[in-house]
């Protein structure tokens, strides 16, 4: 996680805090299956290398709460698919465009991201399939 998020009223911003708002820290996945956790949120690069397909699976809000406004960044290196969706279908709503509106995907080379629009409601855009 960048340094010094989440920041509270009151708050001195530091250098290195500041230094933090210019820069991703970067979560590399290598497997095929992640799952969201709270560090994932601010400004935190989600990046996936495995050559087959991903899925990057969203939690519900009773597995963690993620506040209303969070943007999760993805990046898809590998060469599968990335796909986006619930821990829990039915529990977690996604939408997007295209024709996996539900289970957004990201090819290779293409980066979305995930913003939480509601409590448990994520909308992704960004260079989806």
């Amino acid at each position: 996680m960048a340094t010094g998020f989440p920041a509270a009223t009151g708050d001195v911003l530091s250098a290195a805090m500041f230094n933090g708002l210019v820069a991703f820290t970067l979560n590399a996945q290598t497997g095929t299956t992640y799952t969201l956790v709270s560090t994932d949120q601010y400004q935190v690069l989600v990046q996936t290398t495995n050559a087959g397909t991903k899925t990057v699976s969203i939690p519900t809000d009773a597995t963690y709460t993620f506040p209303t406004g969070t943007v999760v960044t993805f990046l898809n290196t590998g060469a599968g698919d990335l796909t986006v969706n619930a821990v829990t279908a039915g529990t977690t709503t996604i939408t997007s465009v295209g024709a996996t509106v539900a289970a957004p995907k990201i090819g290779q080379y293409k980066s979305a991201v995930a913003i939480k629009t509601a409590a448990n409601a994520w909308t992704v855009c960004g260079a989806v399939s």
